[in-house]
């Protein structure tokens, strides 16, 4: 959020200069666009290449010529947002100046940091006198420094929610929004140039919202790829871990949904993912010994479902899909965790699991089909960050047909402690009533 500060110096012809060059970039697009409608994309179009491989080229691009053309709307529609931002921002402030101003002539002063107090250089001595011992007149000279503290905070606060509808527009701008274009992380023909309009769409999909049945809802989803990325940790010292990972991610998409309703909670989760990674860790230090490898590429989809009351009880059901190959070891020895599996497979595999929990308490199972070579096996247990402990393990092995059974054993303490402390207070309201019934009753 802008300071009183920022707002009163910052200046904003920077916006306009910025919304120029935005527009300049979209006759440079322009002009390439034309370029290569003309020399690269119009070869396809002619009577001299014919076939499959020209058909297979022409829609190929036609895919980039549609996105210089998204680029040009994109840029315009930045260079819009730049104006709108400008145009908001001189308003405001204008309308902080005014306020600082009246602040000035009602006998205030007004700091560069926007703090309000009452100006007493201009005090006549009598006026002087007045303040130090009339208790009437230094309460009338607090409630004005507060009325005006709180216009001028108010303006600054109109700034800051100003520059969070900018920021909101700036970063929905860039997104490509037609996932049918040909590109998943393109340029964006549909970009508007409207500050609101973004802010309304945000708005309109808020996370929270209530509905008329009750229940709250929220929801997530994002979608990124293709990134491509590397990066090598080599001092293991510290308590950290050395660390070298890879990866090529085509794409990976995941949404979630949560209602909410008193002590019931549902919530589902989907993900799916398609790529390759390739990472390692080690570490030997006074926390533990770490050590891990793993590689898999192909593509990946999970759905779960949860259902929960409270801390008292809860159950969920989950289903995976897997296509590719994947290898990997690991094994880690620390304070909060005991873990040692090995895994090598490769074709297609399915996953149902399921489980439940009462009191903190939970048990939980898997099941896999598998088609494919491979074996898998790993046990251990381990703490999370959130606190609940979890023993398991996992064991399968496929010469062509096969698969593998897993199991989970979980204890969450404050759940626990939740629901024997509910339980001690619902027997001693129970032990309260029977009393003052037999009280009543003699």
């Amino acid at each position: 959020m802008p300071t009183y500060r920022e707002i009163m110096t910052t200046d904003l012809s920077t916006l306009t200069a910025a919304a120029g060059r935005w527009d300049g970039m979209a006759k440079e697009l322009h002009k390439q666009e034309s370029a290569y409608k003309r020399d690269v994309y119009g070869i396809s179009m002619g009577q001299t290449w014919t076939g499959l491989s020209a058909d297979a080229a022409n829609r190929r691009f036609a895919i980039t010529l549609k996105e210089f053309q998204n680029a040009q709307a994109e840029a315009k529609a930045v260079a819009s947002l730049l104006r709108d931002a400008h145009r908001q921002f001189t308003d405001l402030r204008k309308k902080l100046e005014s306020a600082r101003a009246d602040a000035l002539e009602a006998g205030m002063a007004v700091s560069d940091e926007g703090v309000v107090s009452y100006d007493t250089a201009k005090l006549s001595q009598g006026e002087r006198t007045a303040l130090h011992h009339d208790p009437d007149y230094q309460q009338s000279v607090r409630t004005a420094v507060t009325s005006w503290q709180s216009r001028i905070d108010q303006l600054v606060k109109d700034v800051g929610e100003a520059d969070t509808g900018v920021e909101i527009a700036l970063t929905a701008v860039v997104i490509d929004s037609n996932l049918n274009d040909g590109t998943l992380t393109g340029f964006n023909g549909q970009a508007q140039g409207d500050i609101e309009k973004y802010e309304a769409e945000a708005a309109a999909a808020k996370d929270t919202r209530t509905q008329t049945n009750g229940w709250k809802s929220e929801s997530n989803a994002k979608l990124t790829g293709p990134d491509v990325g590397f990066t090598i940790t080599t001092d293991p010292k510290y308590g950290k871990e050395a660390s070298v990972k890879a990866y090529a991610d085509l794409f990976h998409w995941t949404a979630d949904k949560t209602l909410t309703k008193g002590d019931w909670k549902l919530s589902g989760i989907a993900d799916a993912y398609g790529g390759a990674r390739a990472t390692a860790n080690y570490g030997f230090n006074e926390k533990g010994v770490v050590g891990k490898a793993e590689a898999s590429a192909g593509l990946r989809a999970l759905g779960e479902m949860r259902a929960e009351y409270g801390p008292y009880a809860g159950g969920y059901g989950r289903v995976e899909g897997f296509a590719g190959a994947e290898a990997g070891v690991n094994a880690k020895v620390t304070k909060e965790e005991v873990t040692v599996g090995a895994k090598a497979f490769a074709g297609a595999k399915g996953t149902i699991a399921g489980g439940g929990e009462v009191a903190g308490i939970g048990v939980g199972a898997a099941a896999e089909g598998w088609a494919g070579p491979g074996a898998e096996a790993w046990w251990g247990y381990k703490k999370d960050d959130d606190g609940t402990f979890r023993l398991g393990g996992k064991a399968g092995v496929s010469p062509i047909l096969g698969g593998s059974v897993g199991f989970e054993i979980t204890l969450d303490p404050d759940k626990l402690s939740k629901s024997v402390g509910d339980a001690a207070d619902a027997v001693g309201d129970g032990a309260s009533s029977v009393k003052d019934n037999i009280t009543d009753l003699f």
